[in-house]
C-alpha cells in the first residue's frame, strides 16, 4: 500500500525539493540574460543541471519503496491549491530528464561553437534552461492545467533553439516552423480535453479528476477529454502518423539540442500520456481499453516497420535516427497498450533506455557534423579509423538499439516480449523481434559506411575535442551499464507501473 509524505508547512530546505528541482533552472534562465556575459552563461546553465539532477536522484530514492511525496505550493492544499506530487513513475522521468541535460551541457559547450554564432549563447542557454525547467514542471506537477502550462514553456523554447539550427542551415527555420504548427495544435486539443474535464469534474488536480471522473464514467464530456487529450499528447509524442513533424526538427536542429530532445521531450510526452490513462482516467472505462487496443496498439505495431523501413533507406545519419525515433516511441506505446504491469514496466523502462541510446548516437553524429562538416554517409566514409573514439560509440550504442543482449536496449525489448506473451499475444511478440531485425540494417549500412568504406585521399579528418568525447562515452558505456546491472531501471519502472497501475487493479483481474 502506498504511503504519502504531504508538506504542509515545510520548514527545512530537504522538504522544498520538489519545489527546487524546477525553480533553480527556471530563474536561472533569465539569470543568464540578465548578467549577459557569454563565459558566465555555460557555468550557470551546468550547474543549475547538476544541482536538479541531485535533487532528482533524492526524489527518486525516496519514492522507490511506493511512497508519495505531496508538495503544497504556497502552503496551499490540494484540490484548491497546487501540488507537485512525487511517485516513482515521475521521479524516474525526473532523473532521465536531468541526467540527459546534465550530460549534454559539457557537449554543447563545445558543439555549438561551430553551430550557433557565439553572440547567439546566452539566448542558447536561456532558451536550453526553460525547455529543461518545462520539461521537468510537466512530468513533477500534479495538476492537469500546469501540465500545459509547463508543456508550453518548454515547446515555446524548443522551436526557439531548433530554429538556431538555421545558420549551419536555413531548413531548421521551416522545421521549427512545422513543429510551432504541429505543437500547437497539439496543445489546442489538450488543453480543451482539460476544459472538458474541468467542466465535467470543477477540479484540475489529477488526483481529485481520478476521484471525480470514477462516478461518470459514462459522461460525454468525460470520454470527448479523454479523446481530445489523446490526440493531443499523441502530436506531442510523435505517435503515428502525426509524427512528421519529428524528423526534419531533429535533422536541422543544433547536434546538441537533437541529442537533448530526442531523449528528453518525447518521453516526457509519453509519460503524461501514462499519468493520464493510468492515473487520472483508469482503464476501467471500456472506451480507454478500446482506444488502446484497436488504435494505440495497431499503430505502434505500423510505426515499428514503416518508420524503421524509411530508416533503412536514409543516406543522412541524423535523418535515420529520426525516423529510428518514431519507430522506437512504437515500442513503448505498445507496452502502454498491452494494459497489463509487465507491458507498463517496460514501456517505461524502455522510455529511459532508448533515451541514453538515442542522446548517445545523436552526440556521435554531431561528431561527425564538427569533424567533417556533414552526417551524410557520403561524407562519413571509412571515419571508423579516422575518428576511432567516436565510432566505438556509436557501435555500442547501435548494438543497443538493435537489442543486443548485454545492452540496455534488450532489457526493454525483453520484458515488452514477455508483456506480449502474458496476454497471449505470440503474434505481436514475433512482430516485435522481427522489427527489431530492421534495425540491424540500418545500424550495418552505419558501420559499414564507417569501417568498411575507403577514406578519401584529400579527407583531413580528425577525432572531436575531449569535451565532446566524455559525455559521449558516458551514455554509451551507460548502455552497457544499464544492460548488465539492470537493479536500478528494474526496480524504478517496476515500482513506477504499480503505482500507475493500482488505481486499476479490478480491470487489471479482468
Amino acid at each position: 500500500m502506498a504511503t504519502e509524505t504531504v508538506h504542509h508547512t515545510a520548514l527545512t530546505l530537504v522538504d522544498h525539493l520538489p519545489a527546487l528541482q524546477i525553480l533553480v533552472p527556471f530563474i536561472a534562465a533569465p539569470l543568464i540574460v540578465l548578467i549577459g556575459s557569454r563565459r558566465l552563461a555555460w557555468p550557470i546553465a551546468f550547474a543549475s543541471s547538476a544541482v536538479s539532477f541531485i535533487i532528482a536522484a533524492v526524489l527518486l530514492s525516496s519514492v522507490l519503496d511506493g511512497s508519495v511525496i505531496s508538495y503544497h505550493m504556497g502552503g496551499w492544499a490540494p484540490p484548491v491549491g497546487i501540488e507537485y506530487r512525487v511517485d516513482a513513475a515521475n521521479a524516474f522521468v525526473l532523473l532521465l530528464v536531468s541526467a540527459i541535460s546534465t550530460v549534454v551541457l559539457p557537449y554543447a559547450r563545445t558543439s555549438i561553437g561551430k553551430e550557433v554564432s557565439a553572440r547567439h549563447h546566452t539566448l542558447f542557454y536561456t532558451a536550453y534552461l526553460l525547455c529543461f525547467s518545462g520539461l521537468m514542471g510537466v512530468a513533477i506537477t500534479g495538476d492537469a492545467f500546469n501540465v500545459f502550462v509547463f508543456l508550453e514553456i518548454s515547446s515555446l523554447s524548443t522551436y526557439v533553439l531548433i530554429a538556431q539550427g538555421s545558420e549551419r542551415d536555413k531548413r531548421a527555420l521551416t522545421a521549427s516552423y512545422d513543429y510551432l504548427i504541429m505543437g500547437t495544435i497539439g496543445a489546442t486539443f489538450f488543453v480543451i480535453g482539460i476544459g472538458f474535464l474541468y467542466m465535467a469534474t470543477g477540479t484540475l488536480n489529477m488526483a481529485d479528476l481520478a476521484d471525480r471522473i470514477a462516478d461518470q464514467g459514462d459522461s460525454r464530456t468525460i470520454r470527448a477529454a479523454f479523446a481530445f487529450i489523446v490526440v493531443g499528447i499523441g502530436l506531442k509524442v510523435a505517435m503515428y502518423p502525426v509524427h512528421r513533424w519529428l524528423p526534419n526538427a531533429y535533422c536541422f536542429a543544433p547536434s546538441a539540442i537533437t541529442a537533448f530532445l530526442a531523449a528528453t521531450a518525447t518521453k516526457v510526452a509519453v509519460y503524461v500520456l501514462l499519468r493520464f490513462v493510468f492515473s487520472v482516467f483508469q482503464p476501467a472505462f471500456l472506451f480507454e481499453v478500446n482506444t488502446l487496443e484497436f488504435i494505440i496498439l495497431p499503430f505502434a505495431l505500423i510505426a515499428m516497420f514503416a518508420c524503421s523501413f524509411v530508416a533503412v533507406f536514409q543516406s543522412d545519419f541524423k535523418m535515420m535516427l529520426a525516423f529510428s525515433s518514431v519507430a522506437q516511441i512504437g515500442y513503448i506505446l505498445l507496452g502502454i497498450a498491452f494494459l497489463n504491469e509487465t507491458g507498463v514496466t517496460a514501456a517505461i523502462i524502455h522510455l529511459f533506455n532508448h533515451g541514453i541510446t538515442k542522446a548517445a548516437l545523436f552526440m556521435a553524429v554531431g561528431a561527425y557534423v564538427f569533424s567533417a562538416g556533414g552526417s551524410f554517409y557520403d561524407t562519413m566514409r571509412g571515419l571508423g579509423r579516422r575518428m576511432p573514439l567516436t565510432s566505438a560509440a556509436v557501435v555500442i550504442s547501435g548494438l543497443s538499439l538493435i537489442g543486443v543482449p548485454g545492452t540496455a536496449g534488450f532489457i526493454s525489448k525483453w520484458v515488452l516480449v514477455q508483456g506480449a506473451l502474458e496476454k497471449g499475444w505470440w503474434p505481436v511478440a514475433i512482430l516485435i523481434v522481427a522489427s527489431s531485425l530492421l534495425a540491424v540494417i540500418y545500424v550495418w549500412r552505419v558501420i559499414e559506411v564507417l569501417y568498411l568504406q575507403k577514406t578519401p585521399d584529400d579527407c583531413e579528418v580528425r577525432e572531436v575535442p575531449i569535451s565532446m568525447l566524455v559525455p559521449m562515452w558516458i551514455l554509451a558505456l551507460a548502455c552497457i551499464w544499464f544492460g548488465l546491472n539492470t537493479d536500478m531501471t528494474m526496480s524504478a519502472a517496476q515500482a513506477a507501473a504499480q503505482g500507475l497501475l493500482s488505481g486499476s487493479a479490478g480491470m487489471m483481474g479482468q
